[in-house]
């Protein structure tokens, strides 16, 4: 357990400011409270899963070799514990050994978000420094859902302002109403956006017209929109998006790169024909199929997927020949 978390709790913002102002003395970089144009969330972030062995361990030899694919294609950066990490089933100590086993392989130049979110304000913020600690440059924190009803946009805001005060690196919110059932209020988004530690959303609510207001309302803040899932990417850069966290990237991660680049070139026609390719086989893999769906698609693409972690469960053989049919009338296989 990192040394921060046993301290009591009125201590451990004050620590988590002086952390991450010798954090960033050593690489030369400013304050939190300042803008930092280096950290740049545009392009494309797959959301990595967890490889586990046949007793359903951490299996951290094929993260690593998982993660040597991953070296070749142009993504900004990697995503570890988000929803198709497993995270919930993930206990702390492997949730922070799976960051440095990340960190260790990535190159400085790639950005590594780490999920942090828990259902306490407190646990959030001790799980955000050991995140930071272990080697994290961004927390991605998702909502906090058990007692829904009460997540008010006022619980919400005061919430994420504690953890983000707190935090010793830059916050991004994390909407996932598809597995929380809870939307980030319109309202508290914009509020949040004027925290100098937020520096964005990943939304996979695949609202576009939310998306778009997202942008709009907060245009006058250092905030970037990251959308949630391949199936809407295209239409999300249309709307002023900054970058996309696509599972459809731990399968695909080069076509989604290029689907990046022709947006931002503007060569839409083009893109909308990737974009089109692409709907199918993310839908497979995510709403209908999930995580045990997205990990038997990337056996077929030289990637180690493995089983889940109970309670999830493996494709039956039908489920498999569906799945692999829908990525071959795209012409992925």
């Amino acid at each position: 357990m990192a040394f921060s978390t046993l301290l009591p709790s009125s201590l451990r913002p004050t620590l988590a400011a002086l952390h991450w102002a010798a954090r960033r003395q050593c690489r030369g970089l400013s304050t939190p409270q300042e803008s930092d144009p280096a950290l740049n969330l545009g392009g494309i972030f797959p959301p990595l899963t967890t490889p586990f062995s046949p007793t359903q361990e951490v299996d951290y030899a094929q993260l690593e070799g998982n993660l040597r694919r991953y070296a070749s294609i142009t993504f900004r950066g990697l995503v570890v514990l988000g929803s198709n990490g497993e995270y919930p089933y993930l206990a702390s100590h492997e949730r922070v050994e799976v960051v440095s086993c990340v960190r260790r392989a990535l190159p400085r130049d790639r950005l590594l978000l780490a999920g942090s979110g828990c259902e306490s304000t407190q646990a959030t913020i001790e799980l955000t420094v050991s995140m930071a600690e272990a080697g994290a440059d961004v927390a991605l924190v998702v909502t906090p859902c058990y007692y829904r009803g009460a997540m008010t946009t006022a619980a919400l805001v005061h919430h994420y302002t504690e953890v983000s005060d707190a935090s010793p690196i830059p916050v991004v919110l994390y909407s996932v109403p598809a597995n929380t059932g809870l939307d980030l209020p319109m309202e508290a988004v914009i509020t949040l956006a004027q925290h100098p530690n937020i520096i964005g959303i990943k939304d996979s609510g695949g609202d576009i017209t939310r998306m778009g207001l997202m942008v709009h309302k907060t245009r006058q803040e250092d905030f970037q929109v990251l959308a949630g899932s391949a199936s809407f990417l295209l239409a999300s850069y249309a709307v002023g998006a900054s970058g996309g966290v696509c599972a459809l990237a731990n399968v695909l991660g080069d076509p989604l790169c290029q689907l990046d680049h022709l947006c931002r070139k503007g060569q839409w026609q083009e893109a909308r024909d990737l974009q089109h390719r692409l709907i199918e086989p993310n839908m497979a893999v995510t709403r209908r199929f999930g995580i045990p769906g997205l990990k038997k698609a990337m056996e077929w693409f030289g990637y180690y997927g493995g089983p889940c972690r109970a309670p999830l469960g493996n494709l039956n053989p039908a489920q498999v020949e569906e799945l692999r049919s829908t990525f071959t009338a795209n012409g992925w296989l």
